[in-house]
């Protein structure tokens, strides 16, 4: 499919971090199908650092709502100021009724979504969603960019952040940390909730292993994952302390990037840093506690899913319904340092 080169598309972007780094997915597609297209996301304002290390993003615009915040004046308002920018086509990621407010207020020609929240009325092109057809998430994505008769392709174009040497340098710096070809990047935070946080303690003896082989160890996460990352060096063997360096909330998301983008390897909780670490092209192991690969796996080919086989997983909660998280304290140190050393080696 080859549309005219005066297309210019609006998306309106997903919510998450994974989810925002799973769309590049489409946006590749898109760009595939019309090289000469414009692509242009709405989306929160945290999501910045992230489209700008996209290349087929021509611009962003900043969606100016909190989460689950309605306000139809504004939404109205939006829509209207977004009809000058004359826009061809929009593609609605979010699933709700209000997402697809500003694209049908935009009065943009075509628009495309799937049939959720009874929103059929907002958008020209309202698709129903086949489960068993599009298991995964990001073929969701892919698939509102292709006719509605077309399956996603074999292989889905796999995320893939762009960093610059230059940054990267710079955010080294700034934090003190040095170069080597043996840096294990660990991400034990979850925003969803400790069911998918793999315990402290494992990743504490996980970094002895790695350490005793010769690595250096940085721990990424956000300023509410601080604690976590505090007790994880308290768990360390005082010898290795000095081989492990926290830049738990000293940095912004797009810094967060460029240090995991000079890391040599991942292992992270199922995560939106996981997600990055992925699209960096960085080899990850992945630990899944309450959640399951099977809707939003990392994509990348040089990845290790650990999961264990209890009768109650995944059960998608925020905290553990039954207080035991065997699906998470199960998954030995030993396991995940094998998995480690399988995929990097």
């Amino acid at each position: 499919m080859h549309e005219g080169s005066d297309e210019k598309i609006l998306i309106i972007g997903p919510s998450w971090v994974g989810d925002m780094v799973m769309a590049q997915s489409l946006f590749k597609v898109l760009r595939a199908n019309n090289a000469a297209c414009r692509i242009t996301v709405m989306a929160s304002e945290w999501s910045r650092p992230l489209l700008e290390r996209m290349p087929e993003v021509e611009s962003n615009l900043d969606y100016s709502f909190k989460h689950g915040e309605l306000n139809l004046a504004k939404r109205l308002a939006v829509g209207k100021a977004l009809r000058e920018k004359n826009f061809t086509k929009a593609i609605v990621l979010p699933n709700s009724f209000k997402s697809a407010l500003i694209i049908f207020h935009a009065r943009i020609p075509i628009r495309v979504g799937w049939q959720k929240e009874f929103r059929g009325c907002l958008l020209s092109d309202s698709r129903k969603l086949d489960n068993t057809r599009f298991p995964l998430m990001v073929q969701r994505f892919v698939a509102l960019g292709l006719p509605r008769s077309d399956l996603p392709p074999a292989d889905v174009p796999l995320p893939r952040l762009i960093t610059e040497a230059a940054q990267v340098s710079v955010a080294m710096d700034r934090l003190g940390l040095t170069s080597s070809d043996k840096t294990l990047a660990i991400c034990p935070g979850a925003e969803f909730g400790e069911a998918k946080q793999w315990p402290v303690e494992h990743f504490a003896k996980l970094c002895n292993l790695v350490i005793a082989q010769g690595w250096q160890v940085w721990i990424f996460g956000s300023e509410n994952d601080s604690g976590v990352a505090k007790a994880i060096i308290d768990n360390i063997n005082e010898e290795n302390k000095l081989s492990c360096a926290d830049v738990t909330g000293r940095t912004s998301l797009a810094q967060a990037i460029d240090l995991m983008s000079g890391s040599t390897a991942v292992v992270s909780n199922d995560s939106g840093l996981m997600h990055i670490a992925a699209a960096l092209q960085k080899p990850v192991v992945a630990i899944y506690g309450s959640s399951s690969p099977d809707f939003t796996p990392p994509l990348t080919d040089r990845v290790k899913l650990i999961t264990t086989k209890i009768e109650c997983s995944p059960c998608f909660q925020r905290k553990c319904p039954l207080g035991h998280l065997r699906c998470l304290t199960e998954i030995s140190p030993e396991r995940v340092h094998l998995a480690l050393n399988e995929i990097v080696y």
